[in-house]
């Protein structure tokens, strides 16, 4: 058995993986299930703290509290310093971070019946776009959390890569692959040979031709579907009395997965109840004002993310929005999703031609496409990335499981 195991701290869900003979690779973290959401609930009123999919039922049966999820993206910015109120207390996000960081230990350790002290995790190429320095600071932070929480010695390893050793657990003979990981905050991309040959070898660095990345993932699709389809139902684009628009400051708060709670401050109330009386359609900002009142920001956030999830298999998808006052039943297409996230895609797009010209490899040169991470199954992204690779083969890894499946494998080779 392994010493070490491989931890998979997610934007949207996290993962843990131990390599041992005879066993599944990952482990279970939550009833039966290998994926914990990444998502904290403190319940004011018990004053306790729930995680993963307890925390999001608690949440949606309407328990007084604060939620908090895609605590990842807040690594390496200024947020991270920050804090939010919890019955009347301030809670530090850094704090919050080793809550749930220290939760996923636990649980690993009770799944596997041992302690880790050593482990790999996962980063994306990029925490920060464009900036080296608070690049470092993420990937320093998180450190100091594992360290928090009992993790003595710590290594990382870029997720694409993590993803490329589980799928050259499966292949017989060599390819030049793409890993494709399109996680709930990043796109990450390599391009890897691998073998079964390679797999032997413990330093891997000859056989890595590029790495790229670019600060996109399933929550910047959620945000822009919302923004497009649901915000404006409750005001986004409308106007005052005087013909200027509603500032969209509120609706991309409550669009945008990590800022939601800032939609519930006091001063953002009193300016929303000023804005209400000089508003043209108050209807729609009334609609906004109740939902901030019942706190509800977070479910009409997982409404945009269930259509996300929905349209990647269906053209046309139905949401029932009855938490909204007035209720309304909202009409979802496709064309509509795909015209939202244009120009999202169209970066990812340049991030993986970048990462080929980086690598001086043809586009007819790369033999598989292998997708992985939960947002990988948006439809229009796929077929785009496997469009600018359209001779190789296209696979579908474990959308949730191959990153913390390659981190254990990496956990071995490190630490042994």
């Amino acid at each position: 058995m392994a010493n070490a195991c491989g931890v998979d701290f997610g934007t949207s869900n996290s993962t843990v993986g131990w390599v041992r003979p005879g066993h599944p690779v990952m482990l279970e973290l939550e009833d039966g299930k290998a994926t914990l959401p990444s998502v904290v609930f403190f319940n004011a009123e018990d004053e306790e703290v729930t995680f993963g999919r307890a925390a999001l039922a608690e949440y949606l049966a309407g328990y007084e509290g604060r939620l908090m999820r895609s605590m990842k993206s807040l690594l390496g910015t200024s947020l991270i310093d920050g804090q939010t109120e919890v019955g009347g207390r301030a809670l530090p996000f850094r704090t919050l971070l080793s809550q749930f960081i220290g939760e996923v230990k636990r649980r690993a350790e009770q799944s596997a019946g041992r302690q880790f002290t050593s482990a790999v995790f996962g980063r994306p190429v990029h925490f920060i776009d464009d900036s080296r320095e608070n690049d470092q600071l993420a990937e320093d932070t998180l450190a100091e959390v594992a360290r928090s929480v009992g993790f003595k010695d710590i290594a990382f390893q870029f997720e694409p890569i993590a993803a490329a050793f589980d799928y050259e657990s499966q292949i017989s003979r060599e390819e030049l692959v793409l890993i494709a990981d399109i996680g709930g905050g990043t796109s990450d991309f390599s391009l890897v040979r691998l073998s079964p040959e390679r797999a032997k070898k413990t330093e891997r660095r000859d056989d890595i031709l590029a790495n790229g990345g670019v600060h996109i993932g399933g929550t910047d699709f959620d945000k822009y579907l919302s923004l497009s389809s649901v915000m404006p139902l409750l005001g986004y684009g409308s106007r005052l009395r005087n013909n200027s628009e509603v500032p969209s400051s509120y609706f991309f708060n409550l669009a945008t997965w990590h800022t939601i709670n800032q939609a519930y401050t006091k001063k953002m109330w009193t300016q929303l109840s000023d804005l209400l009386r000089d508003s043209a359609e108050q209807e729609k900002l009334g609609r906004l004002q109740k939902l901030i009142d019942q706190r509800a920001g977070h479910w009409l956030a997982m409404k945009s993310e269930e259509g996300k999830i929905a349209l990647s298999d269906a053209p046309k998808v139905t949401l029932e929005l009855d938490r909204l006052s007035p209720a309304v039943t909202l009409e979802l297409c496709r064309a509509q999703f795909d015209d939202a996230i244009g120009h999202l895609v169209g970066s990812v797009e340049s991030t993986v031609l970048s990462l080929l010209r980086d690598a001086g490899v043809a586009p007819a040169d790369v033999d598989t496409v292998f997708f992985t991470g939960g947002s990988s199954g948006v439809r229009m992204l796929r077929e785009r990335i496997g469009a600018l690779v359209p001779s190789a083969r296209k696979v579908e890894g474990d959308l949730f499981g191959s990153i913390g499946a390659g981190l254990a494998l990496d956990a071995v080779r490190k630490f042994g």
